[in-house]
């Protein structure tokens, strides 16, 4: 069955390029990002782990830790770590699952048969300190994944999960978020001491409240 928003996120060990690596401990306390490949060598995807590794700085802040998955064997893995760190300028900086069986694959749901009987599509799967499934992107394997996009996800999932507030269309963090329906507007003043401006009665934005 496939996976679903606020599903718990299936747990798993698998060898990697950094060793065997068990899910759950991996990403601890903090939040996760599993994202997947059709295969190595790939143009696309070469691309997408290069920007990943010097996006580093951006997920270490929001207390996030990347792990990666390939149906290619360790072996394979090596000599494309390789390939990316030359043809991007950087080092890879992340772990890199070998799912030969598909193990993994198979958990997430990342077979499609429609689009390819034997590589995983290439999904993005973010997931809570709660160990809950908070955001699923699946993407063709011609368009590149947008990671300014899934950083601003990212902004956007942990601020909601701490403040009763909603992020409007194309947010961007800093930017004034929506007051969530549950608060009355009475109530709104000593939940958000920042103000807010009512528009319509459902619809209340205010600034966002975790800055100074």
């Amino acid at each position: 069955m496939a996976l679903r928003l606020g599903d718990d996120d299936p747990d798993f060990t698998a060898q990697t390029t950094e060793g065997e690596i068990n899910f759950y401990n991996y990403i601890g306390n903090g939040w996760g990002i599993l994202f997947s490949h059709p295969a190595d060598y790939t143009p696309v995807c070469t691309t997408e782990l290069g920007a990943v590794a010097k996006l580093k700085p951006e997920f270490d802040k929001r207390n996030t830790k990347v792990i990666v998955l390939s149906v290619d064997p360790l072996d394979s893995h090596a000599g494309w770590v390789s390939d990316i760190n030359e043809t991007q300028n950087t080092i890879v900086n992340f772990p890199i699952i070998a799912d030969a069986d598909k193990k993994v694959s198979t958990l997430y749901d990342m077979i499609h048969p429609n689009a390819n009987n034997n590589f995983t599509v290439r999904s993005v799967f973010i997931v809570g300190p709660d160990k809950k499934v908070k955001l699923i992107i699946t993407y063709p394997a011609s368009t590149g994944r947008n990671f300014d996009e899934i950083l601003r996800v990212f902004d956007s999932l942990q601020l909601t999960a701490n403040y009763s507030v909603a992020t409007p269309v194309n947010w961007k963090h800093g930017e004034d978020c929506v007051v969530a329906p549950a608060i009355a507007t009475a109530d709104i003043p000593a939940k958000f001491p920042k103000g807010y401006k009512l528009v319509k009665p459902y619809l209340r934005y205010t600034p966002q409240p975790n800055l100074n």
